[in-house]
């Protein structure tokens, strides 16, 4: 089993402290050897013991030899002086040694306090690169997990690694807005393969049940004569619900052309809203074209229309609007369709883009999930704001040049 690593802020730590106390170390060593090998030199202390030992000698021959009296007390002079320098000299020798003792002690005292200041600033520095490290690795083990962010104020460190939370922020939202993308491309590719199958089955017998109630029409007594009509009523509505679930389970199909979506707009809302309703219209000029599929596009603004239409029971205020915009740092076009309706409840308005989720009595609940996946198919957004009593905002944001049928296919 191999020894566990010591913590990052352990090793930082230990490199900063030894990185300011080796270098240190090895100077105050080297000169403490350099003041001891050199001090003997630089006083002389060999040399002084030479000229005692021979002028003792000398002393010693020149006091049995025959001096005349001045020759005596030049002597005697000499031989003052002799010890007197010599008495000098040993003090400075024992200044010397003294002081070689003081310095080396001064190096070690100055060591313990360039040692003492190197942990402080080693631990300093190595808690202000730890910490923002150790909590960017934490972020990244809860961005593993699919887990939230903490929301927490800034906190001490360089401006690089607060730079470096905003950017993994950004990753994260990123990474989990990618994730329910998948997850809502895989339920949606089990909920268009339901429909497929759902059309299918509802096609088959609709059309010899249309051809029966034609040939009743024709030869049926007048008493049964409402009845009839029932049958080709209902027939009508399942045919309506066939044709959605058809609609709902294929993607836009076909080579993508240019698109105005202000026209497109401005003549679904025409065509859609009644007159008993005030529509304010409002198209930005000089909108640039989109690269897109015209028909998903103007069903999926229709259907919005129709369920604000319906919202107000037809006689409320709709306020539609066409504006530049930009996606993801991308040009796209928004399209803003809001009422003031009853608005929606915030736990349904969490839903109301999925499939088979309506309030409406015979509704299939697929409008706003077939206009979710043609925004998706080019690479737009959808978004949803609703107040209850004071309307519903529904936005479509959908970016220039990019029509992407492949959305969620795969």
């Amino acid at each position: 089993m191999p020894p566990k690593q010591l913590h990052y802020r352990t090793r930082l730590f230990l490199i900063l402290f030894l990185f300011a106390l080796v270098p240190t170390a090895l100077l105050t060593v080297l000169w403490g050897v350099t003041i001891r090998s050199t001090l003997p030199i630089v006083t002389g202390r060999a040399g002084w013991d030479s000229v005692a030992a021979t002028g003792r000698r000398a002393i010693a021959a020149a006091e049995t030899a025959p001096l005349n009296r001045a020759q005596r007390a030049a002597f005697n002079e000499h031989e003052r002086e002799l010890a007197s320098s010599l008495e000098q000299a040993e003090r400075f020798n024992y200044l010397v040694r003294r002081g070689g003792e003081a310095i080396v002690l001064s190096s070690i005292v100055v060591l313990a306090a360039i040692g003492f200041g190197a942990s402080r600033v080693a631990g300093h520095l190595s808690r202000q690169l730890s910490r923002p490290i150790d909590e960017l690795v934490e972020w990244t083990e809860l961005i593993r997990r699919g887990e939230q962010l903490p929301i927490a104020p800034r906190k001490r460190g360089a401006p690089e690694f607060e730079t470096l939370r905003q950017r993994l922020k950004m990753a994260a939202v990123a990474l989990d807005l990618g994730r329910q993308r998948a997850v809502e491309a895989e339920r949606l590719r089990a909920f268009r393969e339901s429909a497929r199958q759902v059309a299918h089955e509802l096609k088959n017998p609709l059309t010899p049940i249309r051809f029966a109630i034609d040939r009743l029409r024709r030869g049926s007594p007048p008493e049964l004569a409402e009845t009839v009509e029932v049958l080709a009523t209902e027939t009508e509505r399942l045919e309506r619900t066939a044709r959605s679930f058809a609609q709902f389970g294929r993607l836009p199909e076909g080579p993508a052309s240019r698109i105005d979506l202000g026209e497109l707009v401005r003549y679904a809302a025409t065509a859609t809203v009644p007159p008993t309703m005030t529509l304010s219209l409002n198209v930005a000029e000089d909108l640039p074209m989109i690269l897109g599929y015209h028909d998903a596009l103007s069903g999926a603004v229709s259907n919005v229309l129709l369920n604000a239409v319906d919202a107000c029971n037809g006689a409320g205020k709709l306020t539609v609007t066409v504006a530049a915009s930009t996606l993801n740092t991308r040009d796209a076009v928004l399209i803003s369709i809001e009422d003031n309706g009853p608005g929606i409840g915030s736990q349904q308005l969490k839903r109301i883009w999925e499939p088979y989720v309506t309030n409406k009595a015979g509704g299939t609940g697929l409008g706003l999930a077939i206009a979710r996946q043609a925004v998706w198919a080019h690479d737009g957004s959808v978004s949803a704001h609703s107040t209850v009593g004071s309307g519903t905002k529904i936005e479509f944001t959908i970016p220039i040049g990019s029509a992407n049928a492949g959305e969620g296919r795969a």
